[in-house]
Parts: structure tokens; C-alpha cells; sequence
């Protein structure tokens, strides 16, 4: 039996997870390529969900978020 702590876990990290990818697939359209490319870039070979966790803080604010999602993409596609 999975314990009920962990199920939260699970569909916290799934809705992190679609929330990131569903943001770089509305705000960048025209780069659906290299949104995907980033995409299995930051989740792995194994599409590991749990490591879109990187963008959140203890706030769990989704528009910082978010923010931070964006500016790793932009920083992805223009590396210094």
C-alpha cells in the first residue's frame, strides 16, 4: 500500500510537471521543437517528471515558477 503522503507527492510533482511544459508550449508556439527538445532535456531519457521540482521554491508559487522555467528555456536557447 502506497502511503497517502506520497500519492500527494506524486500528483504535486505530475501538476509541477504539466504546468511547466504546458507554459513553454503556449508561450513559445512557433518553437514547439525546441520547446520539446528541452523538454526531454530537462526530464532525462526516462521522462523523469520530478525533475521539473528544480523550478520550485517553498512558496510553491506557480508564477515564480514559471518565471523560473522561462528563463531557463531563454538561457537554454542563448547560452552565454
Amino acid at each position: 500500500m502506497i502511503p497517502a503522503w506520497d500519492l500527494g507527492t506524486k500528483n504535486r510533482i505530475a501538476q509541477t510537471a504539466a504546468a511547466c511544459r504546458q507554459h513553454l508550449r503556449q508561450a513559445h508556439p512557433n518553437q514547439r521543437a525546441l520547446v520539446e527538445e528541452f523538454i526531454v532535456e530537462i526530464e532525462g531519457p526516462g521522462s523523469d517528471a520530478a525533475r521539473w521540482s528544480q523550478f520550485t521554491d517553498l512558496k510553491r508559487s506557480e508564477e515564480e515558477m514559471l518565471e523560473r522555467v522561462e528563463q531557463s528555456f531563454q538561457k537554454w536557447l542563448n547560452p552565454a
